[in-house]
């Protein structure tokens, strides 16, 4: 074993990186729709879309369409 502990350091480093990643994007980002009817969802990402484009009109001024 000529490497020493660099490969027992390398693997605690990932193992370490890993487990950070649990908690983001995936099957745990689907914890914010448990209880919700799909009409419910549906109901909150059209508003949630709403909003985001009155916040993108409003930022380039008001103007929807480019002549």
């Amino acid at each position: 074993m000529t490497r020493g502990n660099q490969r027992e350091l390398a693997r605690a480093k990932n193992a370490k990186k890993q487990d950070g990643k649990k908690g983001k994007g995936g099957a745990a980002n689907q914890d914010g729709n448990k209880g919700m009817t799909l009409e419910a969802r549906k109901q909150r990402d059209a508003e949630m879309m709403r909003l985001k484009q009155q916040k993108a009109q409003t930022k380039d001024g008001g103007s929807g369409a480019k002549d």
